[in-house]
């Protein structure tokens, strides 16, 4: 009786002994690559399981990664397209112990890549709920605090690194090599054989790296993986890391798409032409503008007592002070899932789809923003954010968009009022504390009228405090951001607290906003809409704004800047993808955001779901919170909704691509 060793013994001596060897070895190597590819994923599903626990039936997990594999495919042919060609060529110094090392190396390296790549996507998903894409190398090109963060999630993530070891070590231990004796090989049917394979396999390449082997199929990309996925998040599930960032490169995301011919049919659905009010009179009201790290509205006592419940308190008991005199929206969202998403969003009305704005070549499109409109009518401007100048590239987009000043950690730490580098948090930036006294002193200098803004960023990653608040806030409701958001809420007390006695207070209207969500604990906030929602908060001390939470209107981060124009009676016509809240009825408010491949489109009572060719869902979100019940095809409203979007989608990427993101009578 032949035991199951000897069998085993006996396939791989027929796989690695006969002409087909090359091939037959390849295929076993190939299929150790999907093994790889499809762990990684189960790591990944359950590592972030709870964003996905709510809608992951057996049936539907069996279509993501079904869907898995089609993607898997396509990463696998591009990633070993060089070995696959290596191990097939017809050399005959491919039979040497020393060529077949070399393959070996080179398969195991390049998966060794793949799985790290997918492995650290497995923590960074926790941020931006989405595979990472190319951007990321223009994202952090000017940070030189990588390597700690690195090392700091390594240690926190440890039983990564673990499977990555052992991932490793599979495919080293049951690599297939092909064993020929050259001496008793018929080169030339060695030769066909080896040839026939090359061209089998050049044919399933092309087939895989496009994702079908039809004409008609074009090749798949990134927004490809919602076919599989009932909700935007679960396109994470379907995609894998190194196909994201292939299909990535170098690649034009504003490809304007063909829903209207007409442009008088079009410009009527949507319009990012703003004119101004016929009254609208300049009344050189100051702007402060504080955009808080992470800020998501669950940390938000006061914004939570009908999605958490009425006794829940939050974290931030400062903020939910200044709610009572304050304009804020119980639905109000973040345009994007990044800092550098929010950046265009607030300032400039331009909301990110695709990829972040700051990274794309349409970034150095003539660009405006509410600090080059209003220094047009002469106010100073200011962009304040305390990490290394350079950083993100916040200050480049900054003076792009008419900051005249910007202060970083270099003028921090050249001011001798501070402790300079004794504030620095150690990863990012100068703790919030100091650096919005250090902001708040020098506003004090300026001259009225004014635009300052803020990026703060002690509410981050690694959830750290200063240390003399070590004992102050302290992790606590099993999430390490609480404390970070106490702590920036502190700071941002002593800010007002040292800002109202100053002669510029009464004459400013604050906006306070997040730039996105982060860490969640509540169901709510782990939906497609719970994922953007943050507060934004218009704050005037002089009562010009009527203070209250308004549940009638949308709100997102490109209304801010329309918002603020009119609050500060701008009587130029503008451009801007986002609407004035004070001018525009609540019905025709609308949110709008791009999440992993699907465009969500908020209005009235409505969130719909659209992947660029087709309505994939339709919720009633103010009732729904939770977005069990699928509407589509039933809602009388989804026409019209769809058809608005198209046009806003149409003319974002006509813009983009034709350098139109400025107000001209011609346009």
């Amino acid at each position: 009786m032949i035991s199951l060793k000897d069998c085993f013994s006996k396939i791989r001596h027929i796989v690695t002994s006969t002409i087909a060897a090359p091939l037959l070895a390849l295929l076993c190597n190939l299929a150790l690559a999907y093994f790889v590819y499809f762990a990684c994923r189960i790591i990944f599903l359950l590592v972030n399981y709870s964003f996905f626990s709510d809608n992951l039936s057996a049936g539907h997990l069996w279509q993501l990664l079904r869907g898995g594999f089609l993607f898997d495919t396509s990463a696998i042919m591009y990633t070993l397209s060089l070995y696959i060609v290596m191990m097939l060529f017809p050399l005959h110094f491919k039979e040497t112990a020393w060529y077949q090392k070399l393959c070996k190396w080179v398969f195991v390296v390049v998966n060794t890549i793949a799985i790290v790549m997918n492995l650290c996507d497995t923590v960074y998903f926790q941020y931006t709920s989405r595979r990472t894409t190319s951007a990321v190398f223009s994202e952090f090109k000017n940070e030189n605090n990588l390597l700690g963060i690195f090392g700091t999630e390594t240690l926190r993530h440890w039983y990564l690194v673990i499977a990555a070891a052992v991932l490793v070590f599979i495919l080293w231990k049951c690599y297939v090599r092909p064993k020929l004796n050259r001496h008793r090989l018929n080169w030339l049917k060695y030769d066909l054989a080896c040839l026939a394979g090359l061209l089998l396999m050049v044919g399933l390449m092309i087939g895989g790296m496009r994702g079908g082997f039809t004409t008609a199929v074009r090749p798949i990309t990134v927004s490809n993986a919602s076919k599989y996925a009932d909700r935007p998040i679960e396109a994470a599930i379907v995609l894998n890391t190194p196909f994201s960032m292939l299909r990535t490169l170098g690649k034009n995301v504003f490809n304007e798409p063909k829903y209207f011919t007409n442009e008088h049919e079009m410009q009527a659905l949507f319009s990012p032409i703003h004119l101004p009010d016929s009254a609208a009179t300049p009344n050189n009201k100051n702007v402060v503008i504080i955009i808080i790290e992470s800020f998501g509205k669950e940390y938000i006592g006061a914004l939570n007592h009908k999605n958490i419940g009425p006794n829940y308190k939050g974290y931030t008991p400062f903020t939910d002070s200044l709610l009572n005199h304050s304009l804020t929206f119980e639905y109000s969202f973040a345009n994007g899932r990044k800092s550098i998403d929010a950046m265009p969003s607030v300032l400039s009305s331009i909301p990110m789809m695709i990829e972040p704005f700051i990274l794309t070549p349409a970034s150095m499109n003539d660009l405006t923003g509410i600090a080059k409109m209003l220094a047009g009518k002469g106010y100073h401007t200011a962009f304040f954010h305390g990490a290394q100048n350079g950083s993100m590239g916040f200050d480049a987009f900054a003076h792009a968009t008419g900051y005249k000043e910007y202060y970083g950690r270099t003028e921090f730490n050249a001011d001798p009022n501070f402790n300079g580098d004794k504030d620095f948090d150690g990863t990012w930036a100068i703790w919030d504390e100091p650096f919005l006294q250090f902001m708040e002193q020098r506003i004090n200098t300026f001259k009225q009228p004014f635009v300052a803004t803020v990026f703060t960023a002690s509410s981050h990653n690694p959830f750290k405090v200063p240390e003399q608040y070590a004992d102050i806030y302290k992790e606590e409701g099993g999430n390490p951001m609480h404390k970070c958001i106490r702590y920036t809420d502190m700071a941002l007390q002593r800010f007002f607290d040292k800002a109202k006695h100053e002669p510029w207070y009464q004459n400013t209207v604050f906006v306070i906003v997040a730039d996105h969500t982060n860490q969640t604990t509540h169901d709510f906030y782990k939906t497609d809409q719970g994922l953007y929602s943050i507060p934004i908060i218009f704050f005037a001390p002089d009562g010009s704004l009527t203070p209250g939470l308004n549940s009638d209107a949308i709100a997102q981060q490109s209304d801010i800047m329309p918002t603020l124009l009119h609050i500060v009676g701008y009587d130029r016509p503008y451009l801007a993808f986002g609407c004035d809240l004070l001018s525009t009825p609540p019905e025709q408010t609308w949110a709008f955001n791009y999440n992993n491949g699907i465009y969500q489109f908020f209005k009235g009572n409505w969130m719909m779901l659209f992947d660029g060719e087709r309505v994939k869902a339709m919720y009633r979100f103010k009732t729904d919170p939770l977005l069990k019940q699928n509407m589509v095809g039933k809602v009388p409203q989804q026409k019209a909704m769809e058809q608005q979007l198209k046009s806003l989608i149409q003319q974002y990427m006509h813009r983009m691509s034709n350098n139109q993101l400025i107000y001209t009578p011609a346009n």
